[in-house]
């Protein structure tokens, strides 16, 4: 019987986007003078083995300064695979409280095949070390239950004539401050040179409530603490993380709890340094925006969920943002909250129709369901940043959208870009819901909306708010297209996006990368999509069944641009490393 080849998946990869050396053979020198970069998109995977791999054929036509043209082909590195043994610890491996290794009851250690968020940064500027902070979404099914996630400081070095990166140590990032991470998501740069991560999916906090003995919440605190008698607080999980990196190579990690909690896929900020929007992944989710006390600064400041106004179903659809502030805090006074309440504290509940109207309960919809609440007296800030998503609905912000994913900033054009992976459930017509603000076409293959900014804008009260980027408009500018099956099982046009999920703008190159998780591919791909000329470019390609995950655009890193790259299960960290574009 002939045995089947087995293919282990990297756990990172990165396009490399080509050297002098590539473009006119003169080894160890850079590209000098690039004005301008044009993707050539390449074909859907053929063969098995490309249906098998993480690669990329696609090319890019470079444009210099004084009018030179030239065609290369990208290249994709791989970094990394989970598993690996890097410094005498294990790439991707679940840790506890104290930084041991978590096993199942075989005594392996558990090892996720979902990398997602890559943060590769620079500390002390050119002159300084090199680091990557890795999120490791999920771990394999086991019989030990809800497992605490990892995220990973990794040690790069980067050759400073080719610009080739590799890892030469990794260390687990301590959140024990916090009880751990939950379902670690996309993650950003920030703009004062600090990773910005994620908590996804935050658990209900009323479920749990209801039976903390079964709760994931309680799996999660006994395998993290190593105590079988452990009960879960769900109020510890949901928020912005972000992690700075010490020139010595320390990592500190906080939890931003004044930033609200809900499911956060990432973050992106504003050119003030202050103003953040967020996506809100799942269904029934809602949009919020952060503004903070200070520049570069995000313990404290003020959270606001938007109300949408349809003005248009066509094409994605488009619409008008009403802002209505949520509440003003500090993470200090909120993690207070966060460790001391309960549900039950916040809210009195109904299931009683009659007895909610004539009693002044609010009847909402969102990720947890359709309910019947009423803050508590006093309880105003605990709902508002401990159950944001609920309080937001409460107030009248929709909670329509469906599958809210990351966002990314334009700064030339002053520009937010969304993406929606499914324009569904929530966000199509549904008059029996208590609130129908959207009322779109279904598009399974989802899309990417583009968020106005203005200045002088208020809230729905007419208090002034203080930023000069506030959204307020809404448009989808680019949508995937619903087919029927084909014969290799593809639902969506394969020239077209599909569940767009990770997407990150380059300035220099005014290029969008858009990364998919799709069901609706059978290979989910990576995209360029030029804003100029509106060209979409395939440039990557995930495994089959793998979802294309944690790119990062990094326009010039000692006078190198790469785009990392990496996929979830099978799981691969990797880079594309591409021409040094002048900002002119």
């Amino acid at each position: 019987m002939n045995k089947k080849k087995v293919i282990i998946p990297l756990l990172s990869a990165a396009l490399l986007f080509p050297t002098a050396v590539n473009v006119f053979a003169q080894p160890h020198k850079q590209i000098e003078g690039v004005k301008s970069v044009e993707f050539v998109g390449m074909p859907v995977p053929a063969t098995a083995e490309e249906k098998s791999t993480m690669y990329s054929n696609a090319k890019v036509k470079v444009t210099l300064k004084d009018g030179t043209k030239k065609t290369v082909e990208l290249d994709y590195t791989s970094l990394a695979e989970p598993g690996d043994v890097i410094n005498g610890k294990i790439v991707g491996a679940a840790v506890d409280i104290n930084g041991n290794l978590i096993t199942n009851k075989k005594g392996e250690p558990l090892v996720s095949p979902s990398p997602d968020a890559n943060t590769l940064l620079s500390v002390n500027g050119k002159s300084g070390k090199l680091y990557m902070i890795n999120h490791f979404e999920s771990m394999p099914n086991n019989e030990i239950g809800t497992v605490p996630r990892a995220l990973y400081l990794n040690t790069v070095q980067q050759d400073k004539k080719s610009g080739e990166l590799k890892i030469t140590d990794i260390e687990p990032i301590d959140f024990s401050e916090y009880g751990g991470v939950w379902t670690p998501c996309a993650g950003i740069l920030s703009p004062w040179n600090t990773h910005l991560g994620s908590e996804e999916y935050e658990p209900n906090a009323r479920a749990h409530e209801a039976n903390p003995e079964k709760s994931s919440v309680t799996q999660f605190a006994r395998n993290y603490y190593q105590d079988s008698t452990a009960i879960g607080n769900p109020y510890l999980y949901g928020y912005t993380t972000e992690v700075s990196v010490h020139p010595n190579g320390e990592a500190k990690a906080v939890k931003h709890h004044s930033m609200g909690r809900l499911s956060f896929e990432n973050v992106t900020v504003a050119p003030d340094n202050r103003t953040v929007y967020y996506g809100d992944d799942g269904g029934y989710v809602m949009s919020f925006m952060y503004i903070a006390d200070k520049e570069k600064d995000l313990s404290a400041g003020t959270l606001y969920a938007a109300k949408f106004e349809q003005t248009s179903a066509e094409n994605g659809g488009a619409g008008n943002l009403k802002w209505i502030r949520l509440g003003h805090a500090t993470d200090q006074e909120i993690k207070e909250l966060a460790e001391n309440l309960t549900f039950s504290d916040i809210f009195e509940t109904t299931n009683d129709a009659s007895y909610a109207k004539a009693n002044g309960f609010s009847h909402i919809k969102t990720s947890a369901g359709e309910e019947y609440l009423k803050v508590k007296p006093g309880m105003e800030k605990a709902a508002a940043f401990l159950e944001s998503r609920r309080y937001g609905a409460m107030l009248g912000a929709t909670s329509e959208f469906n599958k809210m994913e990351t966002l990314t900033f334009n700064k030339a054009d002053n520009k937010v870009y969304m993406t929606m992976s499914t324009i569904a459930n929530g966000m199509e017509e549904n008059p029996n819901d208590p609130v129908d603000d959207i009322r779109l076409p279904k598009i399974n293959a989802g899309g990417i909306y583009e968020l106005s900014l203005t200045k002088r804008q208020t809230d729905r009260e007419g208090n002034p708010i203080k930023s000069d980027y506030v959204a307020t408009k809404m448009e989808a500018i680019l949508v995937g297209e619903d087919i029927p099956k084909d014969a290799e099982g593809n639902k969506a046009h394969l020239d077209k996006i599909a569940n767009p999920d990770n997407i990150v703008y380059s300035e220099n190159m005014r290029t969008l990368f858009i990364a998919e998780d799709s069901g609706n591919h059978i290979n989910n791909v990576g995209w360029a999509y030029n804003v100029d000329s509106k060209e979409l470019s395939r440039i990557v390609s995930a495994p089959d069944g793998g979802e294309v995950t944690g790119i990062q655009a990094i326009d010039d890193l000692n006078g190198f641009s790469y785009l990392m790259v990496s996929s979830q299960n099978p799981g691969n960290i990797g880079y594309i490393q591409l021409p040094l574009v002048d900002k002119k």
